[in-house]
């Protein structure tokens, strides 16, 4: 029996396929209708103006090719690069990779118990470093069965999810679409007074060009002004369905700060039992455990407070022109343009997987965090690491 979640997701794959071919013959139809019903065949042989026929066709294939463009690249880059995050490959006793684990009936991505390094051999922050963490901001999805960096939403009209390698070029193809229909409904409704005024008949094409533009131009017009306010704001639509979410974030302080009631502290590696060298059992200078590498965890050792933020604080709230930056790249040609990927899709920072905003400095001052300007013995600490975790 095929279960109800099962038989959703297929409906729902199904329908994914088949909705960018409607996407395409209202583009054709759309074509037809305002460049030869309207424009050639009404403005320039009937009425005999050139002028405002040469001006519709013109602002038409523009919006048109970039329409079409941004389109294409988001269905691509949707296709191709959905941000999926990897999954976790388990490895045998070499450390040689055995392929993606297969779990019937659970996540795929879900972080299993990983127990505290026991080789004496370890700095000891290999393993706190390497691990295969849920990355910031990612969110499962039960369509793909997958987890999705920065996922926004499933978008049937583009052909799958829309995420952190997509919304920019999402938000243009509605920006570019909703020009497109107001050019073809400012055709129709000059061509509709014009028949009106002289008491000809009304072309059915007319009409049906006004109706299909402006149904598709009121869905990209709200879709442009909620797609502007996600990126101004760097939410998502995740994001507006949790607005109670709160965000817990790692800071890293010096090793040697005194314990604080306003908020708790971690250190990692975590404090493994001590190792028994077995040939040495009986002797009572070793009493039985190693203490040769005591000295170089504790220099290896991080230490972390854990913030809280309140709901609706976003750490990675940049401000309007920087949240706008992130998403829509740093030059007028990727504004414009369905050219590259967001900047933010770029995560080879040490600190977090996604930029942190202000509210990082307001957090340590909320908290009286102290810097990490030095550590035990005069040491200064390799690296400011502030990594959040959800």
């Amino acid at each position: 029996m095929t279960r109800s979640g099962d038989s959703n997701r297929a409906a729902t794959r199904w329908t994914i396929r088949v909705i960018p071919f409607f996407i395409a013959a209202a583009f054709v139809l759309g074509t037809y209708a305002v460049v030869y019903r309207l424009c050639v065949h009404y403005l320039y042989r009937t009425r005999g103006n050139s002028g405002l026929t040469a001006t519709f066709l013109v602002l038409y294939f523009v919006f048109f090719i970039l329409a079409v463009s941004t389109y294409l690249r988001t269905f691509l880059a949707i296709q191709l690069d959905p941000g999926l995050v990897p999954l976790i490959r388990d490895r045998d006793a070499n450390g040689k990779s055995q392929g993606p684990r297969r779990t019937r009936g659970r996540d795929a991505e879900a972080n299993p118990w990983v127990p505290p390094d026991q080789n004496p051999d370890s700095p000891g922050l290999e393993a706190f470093y390497s691990k295969d963490w849920k990355p910031d901001r990612a969110h499962h999805s039960s369509e793909l069965e997958r987890c999705v960096r920065k996922m926004d939403h499933l978008c049937p009209w583009v052909g799958g999810m829309v995420s952190e390698t997509s919304f920019n070029f999402f938000f243009q193809f509605t920006f570019y679409t909703t020009c497109l229909c107001s050019i073809s409904v400012a055709a129709g409704a000059y061509c509709l007074q014009q028949q009106t005024a002289r008491g000809s008949s009304v072309d059915g094409w007319v009409i049906a060009a006004i109706a299909l533009a402006s149904l598709f131009g009121f869905f990209t017009f709200a879709m442009t002004l909620t797609a502007a306010r996600f990126i101004f704001t760097n939410i998502t639509n995740i994001d507006i369905l949790r607005k109670t979410q709160i965000f817990f974030l790692a800071i890293r302080i010096p090793r040697n700060s005194p314990p604080s009631d306003a908020f708790p502290t971690i250190i990692y590696p975590l404090q493994r039992p001590p190792i028994r060298q077995m040939t040495d059992v009986a002797s009572p200078q070793s009493n039985g455990y190693l203490e040769h590498d005591t000295d170089r965890d504790m220099r290896a050792s991080r230490k972390f407070a854990i913030l809280r933020t309140e709901p609706r604080e976003n750490p990675w709230d940049l401000g309007f022109w920087a949240n706008w930056k992130s998403v829509m790249g740093n030059h007028p040609i990727d504004w414009l343009l369905p050219i590259r990927r967001s900047p933010c899709c770029n995560h080879e920072s040490m600190e977090s997987d996604y930029q942190l905003g202000p509210l990082l400095a307001d957090l340590k001052k909320r908290y009286c965090v102290p810097e990490l300007n030095g550590d035990v013995g005069g040491v200064v600490e390799m690296h400011n690491t502030e990594a959040p975790a959800v």
